[in-house]
């Protein structure tokens, strides 16, 4: 398959071309069936079809084409691979630049995925505007993939940018009925933490070595990803004062404790398919830009014991204060963004471990996360197009009415909660592993949130779905449908892969992740042994 793929030159159009294929298809959803008045349910009339068929469609299209990239990998090169690379604003130094690691294209099949099924599972609840909504959902696509994608830092900031227009418009057209306040935490949230990098990155673009074009010394601003990290050299206060700007934007949307407010009301308040895309892919960046851009270009800071005690406390109080936080949540949906916060503190742990092991750990978990908490928010938007209540107590005994609902549920939850066989034991085992040889007592400290997370979700599980039917209106809700069950086939399919055999994900992803952590090990201890000049 590798040698087919290179016979057609994967490794040169692909990475272009999913970023351009959403554009396309968001365009063409636009102009796609017929308009309805203002008010019409757009499901019933049948207006939605067109569009939500085309979109599902390019969605699929985009997943099959990424999925080539899967054997186009090469997991023992520890170089950039399928690289695009074109000049773009060459007066301001920018190129569009592309490429992947291990990490990346791990991150890139997520995306992929996880958009094809929040398309899919749209199809019902999505009942006004599907033009609209479908086409934001491309762009959105388009975003994240080039954040993933991107090796240019200028060309990182419009990424970043790009992603968070859409889904302040999915949030605030198509959310719950305190959907602007929710929207609009999101995006000022976000825009603080993202203006705070782009100073950043300006700075890093213009403080490059002059670079030579045709024999010329030229001042040119060089926003060159690997420019960057190769040249970067600063005192400790202004790599300590980047490293905030960076540090801040990338904690406000992972989101760490004490920055985390605004999630819980965009989870609670987006459409179903835009509290799956929250939490399966978007928290991911915030992470991912950690593992990028933060800590490898700021080292010494990243790694000061100050700094990195500081950051490992306060993943730890995530964990722990959002599985708490989870166990008294009478709102189903809020149980698991709370829950989001507690798993996402896990990968803020493994990162700043920085041991392989950790590290390897905390990219199990952002994929395990995307697999297991996208599906359960897509089962609490099943249950809610039911019944129209996420509230815990307004259920009790429904697995007697929907047994492929309960038992959808408790597998999913069991892979939350971190059960071996499941998908979610491997990620935090690792994560633990590896931090307790640095980190003895805060990893003994966040072992506690699993006890915390078998309670909470156990505990909800048996309120909603094992405790007595006593409510008339819960006898005859349906069970899953044919959609539904197809729609939840692969996320299941993917938390049995990952829990018993996840090899060879953690193949692709151990050399990016042994690079990280090497570089991160010898530059920091290069400038220590130089005092920091």
């Amino acid at each position: 398959m590798r040698d087919f793929l290179l016979s057609i030159h994967y490794d040169y159009w692909i990475l272009p071309t999913l970023l351009a294929i959403p554009l396309v298809g968001a365009l063409l959803v636009l102009f796609t069936g017929r308009r309805e008045p203002e008010g019409t349910d757009e499901v019933a009339s049948g207006a939605a079809r067109g569009p939500r068929v085309l979109a599902t469609a390019v969605f699929a299209v985009e997943f099959v084409l990424s999925l080539g990239l899967w054997w186009a990998f090469d997991p023992v090169y520890d170089g950039w691979q399928q690289v695009f690379d074109r000049r773009w604003i060459p007066s301001w130094g920018i190129r569009f630049t592309l490429g992947l690691d291990g990490i990346a294209l791990m991150m890139v099949l997520l995306t992929t995925f996880i958009m094809l099924l929040a398309s899919y599972g749209s199809f019902t609840s999505i009942r006004r505007k599907a033009r609209s909504y479908y086409a934001l959902l491309l762009v959105l696509t388009t975003g994240m993939l080039g954040v993933f994608m991107s090796l240019d830092l200028f060309l990182f900031y419009v990424m970043w940018e790009a992603m968070l227009i859409p889904m302040y418009f999915i949030v605030g057209i198509w959310g719950g009925e305190r959907r602007i306040y929710a929207s609009l935490k999101f995006f000022i949230y976000t825009m603080v933490g993202s203006l705070l990098m782009l100073v950043g990155i300006v700075y890093l673009g213009t403080h490059q070595p002059v670079t030579s074009v045709n024999g010329v010394m030229t001042a040119l601003p060089n926003f060159s990803y690997d420019a960057a990290l190769n040249t970067a050299q600063f005192t400790q206060r202004g790599a300590l004062w980047l490293f905030g700007a960076f540090f801040l934007a990338f904690a406000v949307k992972v989101p760490m404790f004490p920055l985390h407010t605004w999630l819980p009301d965009a989870h609670v308040e987006a459409p179903t398919a835009g509290s799956v895309v929250l939490a399966s892919i978007m928290l991911k960046l915030g992470t991912f830009g950690f593992l990028r851009l933060a800590v490898p270009l700021f080292p010494t800071a990243a790694m000061q014991p100050a700094v990195r005690t500081t950051v490992l406390v306060l993943a730890v109080i995530g964990i722990v204060y959002g599985a708490l936080v989870s166990l008294v949540q009478p709102d189903f949906k809020k149980l698991v963004a709370y829950s989001s916060v507690s798993h996402l503190g896990f990968v803020m742990l493994g990162i700043f471990a920085l041991t392989v092991q950790s590290v390897q750990g905390a990219l199990m978990v952002m994929i395990n996360h995307g697999l297991s908490t996208g599906a359960l928010f897509f089962l609490i938007g099943m249950i809610y197009e039911r019944r129209h209540t996420r509230l815990i107590d307004s259920y009790g005994g429904i697995a007697r009415v929907v047994p492929m609902f309960a038992a959808m549920l408790t597998l999913v939850s069991l892979s939350s909660i971190g059960v071996p066989g499941t998908n979610g034991f491997v990620g935090e085992f690792l994560v633990l592993l590896g931090s307790f040889r640095t980190t003895p007592v805060l990893s003994l400290i966040a072992t506690t949130s699993v006890i915390i997370a078998a309670a909470y979700l156990l505990w909800a599980i048996q309120r909603i779905l094992f405790n007595a039917l006593d409510k008339p209106e819960n006898e005859h809700v349906p069970d899953l449908n044919r959609r539904e069950l197809i729609l939840m086939a692969p996320l299941v399919a993917g938390i049995i892969w990952l829990g018993v055999y996840p090899a060879p994900v953690l193949r692709r992803m151990e050399v990016a992740s042994e690079k990280f952590v090497r570089q991160v090990e010898s530059k920091s201890a290069v400038r220590t042994a130089t005092g920091g000049r």
